[in-house]
Formats: structure tokens, C-alpha cells, sequence
């Protein structure tokens, strides 16, 4: 059993640790990074990044975690193109690049992969992304 999956499997929140596996399923497919574990953040594809102030790093094209209120899944790329895309999904809350959702059930399946898939395709166009 590798890191990601006992992780998940420490999930005591029954639906919440289904829709962990399901996300788990979801944002591998879609993609197309393999998952890592970095603290409670479930990672997928890398990048670096260097901002005009010389601060530098290396995070997630995308992720989610598990947490006890909710499930966050980490946009790296914002919102902003998705606003449309938004309107149609579901129920949810944001923050700057973080998509609050209680479960998955609450949203649209094609909408939320669709909102996937063009964020990803924004990281890599925006910065070199790799597989971990």
C-alpha cells in the first residue's frame, strides 16, 4: 500500500474518505500525473515556481485534501476562466485557488472534470510541469 492510499484509508468520515478515492481516481485520469502526498495535500504533476520578489518552489498542478469540514481541491491556475464553468457545477465555495466542496455528489461529474482538465492545461502552458 503506498502513501497516498493508507493516507486516504486513515479517513475515519465515511463519505468523505469515498470521495477521496473517487477524487483520488478522478484527478489521475484527468491530468494525467500520478499522485504524491506532501502533509494532507494529495498532489498531482509538478511545477516551479519563481515570483518577482526572488521567493521560489516547487507545489501541485493540481491537488485535494481531505478535510474534516470539507474536501478542498487546489487550483493552482484561479478561477478566472472558469466563471461560466462555475455557475454550472454545483454547490461549492472558493477561495483564491482553493474549490471548498462537502461532496462529490453536489457537483456536475462532466463540469467539475471539464473545470479539471482546462486548469491543468493553464499550469502547463504557464509553467514546465513534470509527473513526480
Amino acid at each position: 500500500m503506498d502513501e497516498v492510499t493508507k493516507f486516504i484509508s486513515r479517513i475515519d468520515h465515511k463519505i468523505r474518505k469515498s470521495d477521496s478515492i473517487a477524487l483520488l481516481s478522478i484527478l489521475e485520469e484527468v491530468s494525467g500525473y500520478k499522485p504524491f502526498l506532501s502533509g494532507s495535500i494529495i498532489g498531482f504533476g509538478k511545477y516551479h515556481y519563481k515570483y518577482e520578489s526572488g521567493l521560489e518552489g516547487d507545489s501541485a498542478v493540481i491537488a485535494f485534501s481531505p478535510r474534516k469540514q470539507n474536501l478542498v481541491v487546489y487550483l493552482m491556475s484561479g478561477f478566472d476562466k472558469f466563471e461560466d464553468l462555475l455557475k454550472e457545477l454545483g454547490k461549492h465555495k472558493l477561495g483564491k485557488s482553493c474549490l471548498y466542496i462537502n461532496k462529490l455528489s453536489d457537483l456536475k461529474p462532466n463540469v467539475f472534470k471539464k473545470i479539471i482538465k482546462l486548469s491543468v492545461q493553464n499550469m502547463q502552458q504557464k509553467y514546465q510541469c513534470k509527473n513526480t
